[in-house]
């Protein structure tokens, strides 16, 4: 153990927070489970979710490793090519996707001849902000303009969330959301940041106009659902959210201080999605109040690892990587647990790491893998610098002793040679040798 721990390479404290939540994530998956084991006739066990869920956390750790191997710079040109293909994949996810796990949305696709479903979102996430990080970086040095950025950044970004926001406006918003502030930290001018926005306000706008106009066509059929999630979150109109919204308020006042305790969740029988849009419910249910805090402080802990990582990166598309991938993880999280306590509407965020899900798990740790290599590649370099001085202080050392012993030796000489004959006729020695 102690050896494979030796190369894990990077922020240590990335990886230590990481694997707690991780760790964590078994007990509350293996518990909010059952309300999945009883769907379609089932017979209630929940042992084959928990392997589920343990082989998607492995998979995802070998992500993490094997992508933190990976110099970080490469994922520059990586990105350029990768964009087309996640918009062929969003296209082919709005006309063939599929639905799992009781989700009232189409926003997966199947692997050929594995037979695992992915969710094409959370890959175009990361490419989407891989790509951002990669103009804005290359755009530092020379003055942008919002005429060049238009086609160069903008362009590609606004077709990513077209092909996402029919079945998913949540995840559009955040990502829409986190674009601005990376551009924001990437130093783009804020007044085209401004037009940027209420661009985006603009098109939602006639979005949703053309999606009333046409109420029966499936491209617009998640449009009610975000309305009706507005409005229920404003009134108490009855509604399956409010249900929802309603059950998770009863867990985590149930939960009180202490919780009720591992695996005795009565709420997660009743709530739907209860071990993964709704798992913070059920953690505060059964671990109480210090449980939810806990949770919340490793989110903390993990983000301030994250701010400490972009501060020390010397490279711009560094620091934009570490930013632009690991500050969205922290706000999906915060959004998924005001989601439970009724502080924002429903929204269908996951809670990164510890909610069930292969895909979004996988994502997740593909971005970890990336900002962990950043971070590997800064303590390279110190440690680089570091055996450059120690190989200059043992040079310096070398030079000090030869420049002395060389100095004692011309002292010697000097000796030698100012022993002058009236010194030597003076040496009784001599006297006795003469004789």
């Amino acid at each position: 153990m102690k050896e494979l721990i030796s190369k894990l390479k990077g922020d240590k404290g990335i990886w230590s927070f990481v694997a707690l939540l991780a760790l964590f994530s078994f007990m509350p998956v293996f518990s909010a489970s059952s309300n999945l084991a009883y769907m379609n006739h089932g017979t209630g066990n929940t042992i084959s979710f928990l392997f589920t869920h343990l082989a998607h956390i492995f998979m995802g750790f070998i992500i993490i490793y094997a992508v933190h191997k990976v110099p970080y710079h490469y994922f520059r040109g990586i990105s350029k090519f990768a964009l087309p293909i996640v918009w062929i994949l969003l296209a082919f996810t709005l006309i063939k996707g599929t639905v799992i796990a009781g989700a009232n949305a189409s926003r997966w696709i199947k692997v050929p001849f594995i037979g695992i479903t992915f969710q094409t979102s959370t890959f175009a996430f990361v490419v989407l902000m891989v790509f951002v990080a990669r103009y804005l970086s290359k755009k530092n040095d020379v003055p942008m303009t919002f005429k060049s950025s238009l086609w160069e950044l903008w362009a590609p970004v606004f077709v990513t969330l077209m092909l996402i926001l029919p079945a998913n406006f949540s995840t559009t918003a955040l990502i829409f959301a986190m674009v601005v502030m990376l551009a924001f930290v990437g130093k783009y001018p804020l007044k085209y940041i401004g037009f940027v926005i209420g661009t985006g306000v603009v098109f939602l706008m006639f979005f949703i106009l053309v999606a009333k106009s046409f109420p029966d066509s499936r491209f617009f059929s998640r449009v009610g659902t975000w309305t009706n999630r507005i409005e229920n979150f404003t009134t108490d109109k009855p509604d399956e959210d409010i249900y929802q919204i309603e059950q998770a308020k009863i867990a985590i006042a149930s939960g009180g201080v202490y919780g009720l305790g591992p695996g005795k969740s009565v709420q997660k029988n009743l709530l739907p999605q209860s071990s993964s849009d709704f798992i913070f419910a059920i953690i505060v249910e059964e671990y109480g109040l210090i449980g939810g805090l806990l949770v919340l402080g490793l989110y903390l802990l993990l983000f301030f690892r994250f701010i400490v990582a972009a501060h020390k990166t010397n490279s711009l598309f560094g620091k934009l990587l570490v930013v632009g991938l690991g500050f969205p993880m922290i706000f999906q999280a915060l959004i998924n647990m005001a989601v439970a306590v009724e502080l924002l509407p429903v929204t269908g965020q996951t809670l990164p790491l510890i909610s069930s899900g292969g895909s979004s798990i996988w994502m997740t740790c593909v971005s970890l893998g990336i900002i962990i290599g950043v971070t590997k590649k800064d303590e390279e370099i110190a440690e680089e610098l570091k055996n450059k001085e120690r190989r200059a202080d043992a040079l310096q050392k070398l030079i000090d002793k030869q420049l002395e012993e060389e100095d004692a030796f011309n002292e010697d000489y000097a000796l030698a040679n100012d022993y002058s004959i009236e010194d030597k006729a003076a040496n009784p020695m001599n006297a006795v040798l003469n004789k």
